[in-house]
């Protein structure tokens, strides 16, 4: 990973671009969570499908989060558990959550921390993004940069060496918070322990 790659990533997500880059499940695209239209035009995307926000740490995504003090304790400890990785976890929403972000379900986000060194320096010089994975709406996950660059030859790509670590393909684990218990809403990496 080359420090000037990342400084142009970063320039361009800052100056309002979507952008992808490698995740440890499957390719993202991302831009700010202000700017989350540019995903759903890109990808033309129905907006009833909900984003996510994918950040560097844990604490960079709470302030996005409403709950009373026992439920933050119980997110904070499955987040302590899982992240970073492959689980997103949907929870209720503040107020700090653009609303295009899931127009769907305007009351709560999907977050989550992967655990992938060049997504995390990225994210932490960006802070919480909104993010999906890297397609045409409908069709399969994009596994390589060559792919995306095809398919959205207006996205700013971060390409990985050689050396770097490759994403796995599998999509992460989801899961929400309802009723003071956790539904999965979709099998992913993640096994989660009973």
């Amino acid at each position: 990973m080359t420090q000037g790659m990342l400084q142009e990533l970063v320039e361009g997500i800052f100056a309002g671009k979507l952008v992808s880059f490698p995740t440890d499940t499957i390719p993202a695209l991302a831009t700010l969570p202000s700017k989350a239209q540019l995903i759903f035009a890109a990808k033309q995307r129905s907006q009833d499908k909900p984003l996510i926000l994918m950040a560097a740490c844990a604490t960079d995504l709470w302030p996005y989060v409403s709950g009373n003090a026992a439920e933050l304790l119980v997110w904070q400890q499955m987040a302590a558990t899982y992240w970073p990785g492959a689980l997103t976890m949907v929870l209720p929403a503040s107020d700090r959550v653009p609303k295009e972000i899931n127009l769907a379900s305007p009351g709560t986000v999907g977050l989550r921390v992967p655990n992938h060194a060049v997504t995390r320096a990225i994210l932490a010089r960006t802070g919480a993004l909104a993010t999906t994975s890297a397609n045409k709406s409908g069709e399969p996950p994009l596994q390589t940069m060559r792919e995306i660059r095809a398919a959205f030859p207006d996205v700013l790509t971060f390409s990985l060496e050689a050396t770097e670590p490759s994403s796995s393909a599998i999509p992460s684990t989801v899961i929400k918070w309802i009723s003071n218990n956790w539904q999965i809403l979709r099998s992913g990496a993640v096994k989660l322990e009973s």
